[in-house]
């Protein structure tokens, strides 16, 4: 799998992962922000208070249920009553009831107690408690109501013909320990008396009695009938403790630190999975660029990217692709530092044997220029004439040497073109072998030439073609002793390719010098004439049959003979 597709698969999983992440969180906080509000409306007021609230709140083993604690504190302090029923009647467990509640209530009773409408001041309120494994309960929960209660006391007293509440000084004070607000409002809608800093400023509209009664849900209202004056009563909500306040304060900061938690860890996640592999890698392309040729390690100097066992870390593996890219151009860039050097090594040692090479051939001309130029003594012609022929080959052999350096610079800029035309191989080859039998030198050297059996015609630049042939030919005998017979052969492979095979049976080459046979600038060292030749040869002869479309391979073992294969299209 490409990195491509991995980084696709990796970021598709972890989308998934993170959607059901956030959606736990949010179904945890939201949860959480629930039951805070549920149980915060518990506290202010338990007829308010869902069924879940309480589900908790009731423990049941069987028949033996029972009330916890701090649902009993939350009944006393809003001075109510608590009953556990089952579905047949039967009373399981109670708190603050009156001592005359019966231990069944009959279905008329429950039904009374649930749908009645005349409370006398009460508030009532009921549930259906489900559970798992146990049948359904029902919890009755019934409170006194304040403001109907003071209502009952004040109505006595107020004077409503003269719209005056008339309070005596216990009904205030016993008002003001209730945290209640009076207010006596006529016909008009205009209030004409009242008690109370916390009275509410009355509107005679429905919208305004509607928000008097959410504002204010513990209210009563008496209406009289000859004046059509109301009475308004409202009490305050039991206000929570101090403690209860800083519970519900550290519940939002709970809430905050649970979003930000899952964000934390995937923060820190994330730079692990993706930040610290690319920071690693950066630093080893750092190390490239510095010429460090060598993959990143950690502090005890082990590969930080790989375990002890050699594979490669978890938190690297979706990098795999790109780490053995990395590692193949460390490769490359290694052994390309160590040829460059092996090659600036050779070059040197090119141009030091080519100085020496030139040198040799320019004494032997200057000092054979001096003979004949000397005033003190006449050469014969004989002699002159020997001095020139040294002259001139010493002149061919450093021209040879210019043309060799010249046309291996052309061949690597790619400014040698070809000429190609249709040749006949078989005069070809045959004419070019001759001309080796034909040279005196080469009279201890044994040529045999084996034609392919029909003509073979094929496109190639006669001029430099030869050159190649001729090298290849040169090469057998320059680097082999007397008596080594050099056979040349001729061959087709279904008229596409024409394979021309040079092989000898002279002294062969070692390993080092085949694998550095094609190098510029490097000379065998097993050479009869190691002094002579520029170490370009076979490089040209190589750049020469690839113009040509061709290959060239070279085997050779010590003692044995070489054998060269070259492989050229016909067309």
């Amino acid at each position: 799998m490409n990195l491509h597709k991995r980084f696709l698969l990796q970021f598709f999983t972890q989308l998934l992962l993170l959607s059901a992440v956030f959606l736990v969180t949010i179904l945890a906080i939201w949860a959480i922000i629930g039951f805070s509000l549920t149980e915060q409306d518990a506290r202010q007021d338990l007829a308010k208070a869902e069924s879940s609230y309480f589900t908790g709140k009731i423990s049941v083993d069987g028949k033996n249920v029972s009330i916890d604690p701090e649902l009993k504190e939350l009944a006393e302090r809003q001075n109510g009553q608590l009953l556990v029923v089952d579905a047949e009647g039967y009373v399981l467990d109670s708190f603050q009831a009156p001592e005359q509640t019966p231990s069944r209530m009959q279905a008329n009773e429950l039904a009374a107690w649930l749908l009645g409408t005349d409370w006398a001041g009460k508030e009532r309120a009921y549930w259906k408690l489900e559970y798992f494994d146990e049948d359904p309960l029902y919890l009755l929960f019934e409170k006194e109501n304040k403001a109907a209660g003071l209502t009952a006391a004040l109505e006595p007293g107020v004077d409503w013909g003269q719209k005056q509440l008339r309070l005596t000084e216990d009904m205030e004070k016993k008002l003001q320990a209730e945290n209640a607000w009076v207010q006596l409002v006529d016909a008009g809608g205009v209030v004409v008396d009242s008690f109370g800093e916390d009275a509410p400023k009355f509107t005679a509209s429905i919208d305004g009695i509607d928000r008097l009664a959410a504002e204010w849900p513990m209210l009563s209202v008496s209406v009289d009938e000859a004046t059509q004056t109301a009475l308004y009563i409202g009490v305050a909500e039991m206000p929570s403790s101090f403690l209860e306040d800083s519970f519900a304060d550290r519940k939002l900061i709970y809430v905050f630190l649970l979003l930000l938690l899952p964000l934390v860890i995937g923060t820190f996640w994330y730079a692990r999975k993706f930040g610290m592999p690319l920071l690693v890698m950066m630093q080893w392309i750092q190390n490239l660029g510095s010429r460090q040729y060598e993959a990143p390690k950690d502090a005890s100097g082990q590969p930080a990217l790989y375990t002890k066992k050699g594979k490669l870390k978890r938190k690297y593996r979706l990098y795999k692709d790109l780490i053995g890219t990395l590692e193949q151009l460390t490769d490359t860039l290694k052994q390309h530092k160590v040829q460059r050097r092996e090659l600036n090594q050779t070059r040197e040692d090119w141009i030091s044997g080519l100085s020496h090479d030139l040198k040799t051939p320019l004494s032997s001309i200057s000092g054979y220029a001096q003979l004949l130029e000397a005033e003190n003594y006449q050469w014969s012609k004989t002699e002159a004439k020997e001095f020139a022929g040294i002259i001139h080959e010493k002149s061919g052999y450093m021209m040879e040497l210019l043309e060799d350096l010249t046309l291996t610079f052309r061949l690597k800029n790619n400014a040698l073109p070809l000429s190609k035309e249709p040749v006949e191989l078989n005069e070809f080859m045959r004419r070019t072998i001759i001309q080796f039998i034909n040279e005196p030198a080469n009279a201890d050297f044994e040529f045999d030439f084996q034609p392919a059996e029909e003509d073979v015609m094929a496109d190639i630049d006669p001029k430099w073609f030869q050159r190649i042939v001729d090298n290849l030919i040169a090469n057998a005998v320059k680097y082999n002793p007397p008596g080594t017979t050099i056979t040349i052969s001729l061959s087709t492979i279904e008229r596409h390719l024409f394979i021309v095979r040079i092989e000898d049976d002279g002294t062969g080459m070692d390993k080092k010098t085949l694998n550095k046979l094609f190098e510029r600038y490097y000379r065998g060292s097993n050479t009869v004439e190691s002094g002579n030749g520029s170490g370009l040869g076979m490089a040209i002869t190589k750049q020469l049959v690839g113009l040509h479309g061709g290959s060239i391979k070279v085997t050779s073992e010590v003692s044995s003979g070489t054998t060269v294969r070259l492989m050229v299209p016909m067309q």
